[in-house]
């Protein structure tokens, strides 16, 4: 059975501007997440999974059809909203964030029933990295619990136009999770990288691996993600935090920390990067224009039979 691929698209670019999931950087207008689908499928992968809200549906299904990709890939969309929560949980009065990136995973729980990989929208991961994490999630069908994640460094994931957010990993020496920790508001202060955390900075390794939330699955996860929301939904509560976020590395620390699942850290040549904030743009269209100009990718790429 060939893996899925799942899309997390329902953010809407707020430090970018405008819905980036969609803006075309490509020589044709293709976005991101075209040159995405086009690496998984020539990776083996067999079924795109799109998380979006309602409010932009059209757009997605009027561009991600089937027959622009040769007929070589199925499509499916769900839906992330807020009020989107387990049987007897409300949505709390004043929250108005999105409640983050494993929320929006979960939507995906009634249409993936085989090994899956997770990633962002608007980030660029690279060929390499989908033929490393489709072989990984072919060599776990059928197991429960062994999960994976690419890692990048984390000096080679900012931005030099404001800070981002990251999941700094913990690694043994058999390049297995002991932990991840969600770090927010981190660049350069300096010579040193920092983050920030109830308004005190601390020091980050540059050559930390960190999460780019590109992360491999088989569908026990979401039961275990459906049992953890509660427990955050519980935290959330008593803390009356209406800004936390439901994160992929929140559960995948529990997970860890309670031994009901290893995660390990795929490493590949590919480089990550992205378009955060609007200023990125000409940078990643730049990049794209190499990566062409190179062969990895031809000038139009849905006129190439994959």
């Amino acid at each position: 059975m060939k893996p899925t691929l799942l899309i997390l698209a329902a953010g809407m670019g707020s430090r970018y501007g405008s819905l980036k999931q969609m803006d075309g950087l490509g020589p044709n207008g293709e976005a991101i997440i075209d040159y995405s689908i086009y690496d998984a499928v020539r990776a083996g992968f067999g079924k795109i999974v799109f998380v979006i809200r309602h409010s932009f549906a059209e757009p997605f299904k009027a561009h991600f059809k089937p027959e622009k990709f040769g007929g070589n890939v199925k499509f499916e969309f769900v839906y992330q909203e807020l009020d989107y929560l387990p049987e007897g949980y409300t949505v709390p009065e004043g929250r108005e964030k999105p409640w983050g990136t494993n929320h929006a995973l979960m939507m995906a729980a009634d249409v993936i029933h085989e090994p899956f990989a997770v990633i962002n929208a608007d980030d660029f991961y690279g060929k390499e990295s989908y033929e490393v994490m489709a072989e990984y999630l072919k060599s776990i069908e059928g197991t429960k619990g062994k999960y994976c994640i690419i890692g990048y460094l984390l000096k080679n994931t900012l931005s030099d136009f404001g800070t981002v957010s990251r999941g700094v990993c913990k690694l043994d020496a058999d390049h297995y999770l002991t932990g991840i920790n969600e770090r927010t508001s981190i660049g350069p202060v300096g010579d040193k990288i920092m983050y920030q955390d109830n308004g005190q900075q601390f020091e980050v390794d540059p050559d930390s691996f960190v999460s780019m939330n590109f992360w491999g699955f088989t569908p026990e996860y979401f039961d275990y993600s459906e049992e953890l929301f509660k427990e955050f939904l519980d935290e959330t509560a008593a803390s009356k935090n209406l800004k936390a976020e439901y994160f992929i590395p929140y559960a995948i620390d529990k997970l860890v920390a309670r031994k009901q699942a290893s995660v390990k850290v795929l490493e590949c040549g590919a480089k990550w990067f992205g378009v955060t904030y609007k200023e990125d743009r000409p940078f990643t269209v730049d990049k794209i224009n190499k990566l062409i100009e190179a062969g990895v990718y031809p000038q139009k790429i849905w006129q190439k039979t994959l």
